[in-house]
């Protein structure tokens, strides 16, 4: 145990040694490019060398280091990468000015942040990616053992065993039914044999997935594990039936588990999502919606009778009806309100199916993200008549308006755009948007808006 303890802290080590080479080498290397351009000059280079690594220390205080855990995801690696850069770079030019040497040093700190944020966003995912593999040749494994065979058991089995980049080294299974013996790999003995083989062999983590009503023996090994300082992990007993994460609070000492994490019920995250919203439909609504609307509409009008906008009721954030608006694409007809687009659909004009390939008969509802309606990156909203019908239907359905709904969106990307013509196509929406619900960052939503971007120029096959 004091060995891998100690492999993960030169791990660490590793890491942020390699964080502070790359640092100060960047540093130090665009400091001296663009004084020899710009004649800028720090007056002293020691002063500011002491303040960029204690910016630094300072920063991964509160972004600390977790690439050595077992499950690290990549997105999450980008965003902690920039974020780390993002709050160091801020305090060190925040420094920098209050030293009165920052009011020349505009150009420098923004290709500076950029080029680290990329620079410590490939160097980590690099770190990441060799740590899987080391793992993976069975160096610096924890070696673990499940108590209990049931169905949590052998899901967990099937996890350790299918992934080696975890770093686990599965010794085997501890069950009171010895007709398993024969049946399971690794079957080590009963609950009561664990102590004995504890004593002969080097145990890292215990894996307790036997029935709560067990209490009394789940005690008596949390008891042993402690004693013997252990690492003790609970497999919760419903998990069998509800195969998804869950969130652990606290009412005072009770405990309480939430089936879903939602970054957005963060002040601090509604705020930051709020303000990129009103920030960019500003932006598009000044310079680009204008002369928009002025060739889109007069197309539009010649190409059959009606308004320029079609405005829809449809569902938003909390189940709140609201008006959204779009580009008319469509003849008018008695049925928009009831009956998807489909392929080919004898009501779309020519200048509408345009419109909707491209996302372009999107662009008013840049007027609901300003309203405060919708949001740029969320669940689609849908018309009132299907959220009626599928919230019947598909269980979580209504958990997609747990946040604004958005112009585009995780499942769009993803490929569920467009017309549904089958419930599973709908459970696949709806999924996505709950992931996207669970999951959310800004990082996320740069993302999405970026491929939704590149999809504009592509075309999509479901756009119609």
């Amino acid at each position: 145990m004091e060995q891998k303890n100690k492999q993960v802290e030169f791990l660490q080590w590793i890491i942020g040694t390699g964080d502070l080479l790359i640092l100060n080498a960047l540093f130090f290397t665009l400091y001296h490019r663009i004084k020899a351009y710009t004649g800028v000059n720090l007056y002293d280079l020691r002063e500011i060398f002491l303040i960029l690594n204690f910016c630094y220390f300072f920063a991964l205080y509160f972004v600390p280091i977790q690439l050595h855990r077992s499950v690290v995801f990549l997105e999450k690696i980008v965003q902690r990468s920039f974020t780390l850069i993002t709050f160091q770079t801020l305090l060190f030019g925040t420094c920098i000015e209050f030293l009165k040497q920052g009011s020349s040093l505009l150009t420098f700190f923004i290709i500076y942040y950029v080029v680290m944020a990329l620079s410590f966003t490939v160097w980590r995912i690099l770190v990441r990616v060799a740590i899987k593999e080391y793992r993976r040749r069975g160096y610096g494994s924890k070696n673990v053992v499940i108590i209990g065979a049931g169905k949590n058991g052998m899901e967990l089995f099937r996890v350790v065993r299918n992934d080696l980049s975890y770093g686990f080294n599965l010794l085997g299974f501890f069950d009171d039914n010895e007709c398993l013996r024969d049946i399971i790999p690794n079957y080590l003995g009963r609950v009561d044999d664990l102590a004995q083989y504890a004593a002969t062999h080097e145990i890292d983590e215990i894996y307790c997935t036997i029935p709560g009503n067990n209490s009394e023996k789940i005690s008596d090994l949390l008891l042993f594990a402690e004693k013997n300082m252990i690492r003790f992990y609970i497999v919760p007993e419903f998990y069998r039936n509800v195969k998804k994460s869950m969130i652990l609070d606290f009412l005072e000492s009770v405990p309480l588990l939430s089936p879903r994490n939602e970054p957005l019920q963060s002040p601090f995250n509604r705020f930051l999502k709020r303000t990129f919203d009103v920030v960019f439909s500003l932006l598009v609504l000044t310079v680009f919606y204008p002369p928009l609307y002025a060739v889109a509409g007069f197309l539009i009008k010649i190409s059959s009778k009606g308004p320029i906008l079609f405005r829809q009721k449809r569902t938003g954030i909390y189940g709140q009806v609201f008006d959204c608006y779009k580009f008319r694409t469509m003849k008018m007809n008695q049925d928009a309100d009831a009956v998807q687009a489909v392929k080919d659909d004898p009501r779309t004009t020519r200048i509408g199916s345009f419109l909707r390939r491209t996302n372009l008969d999107e662009f008013p509802q840049f007027v609901n993200v300003l309203l405060g309606d919708m949001s740029v990156v969320g669940p689609r909203p849908h018309m009132l008549k299907h959220t009626e019908l599928y919230s019947k239907l598909i269980d979580r359905y209504m958990v997609r308006h747990l946040v604004k709904p958005g112009i585009t969106g995780w499942a769009q990307i993803m490929g569920y755009r467009g017309e549904t013509r089958t419930l599973e196509q709908m459970e696949g929406r709806v999924k996505r948007d709950v992931w996207y619900l669970e999951n959310w960052s800004f990082f996320l939503d740069l993302k999405i808006i970026f491929v939704t971007v590149v999809n504009m120029f592509k075309g999509e096959k479901n756009a119609y």
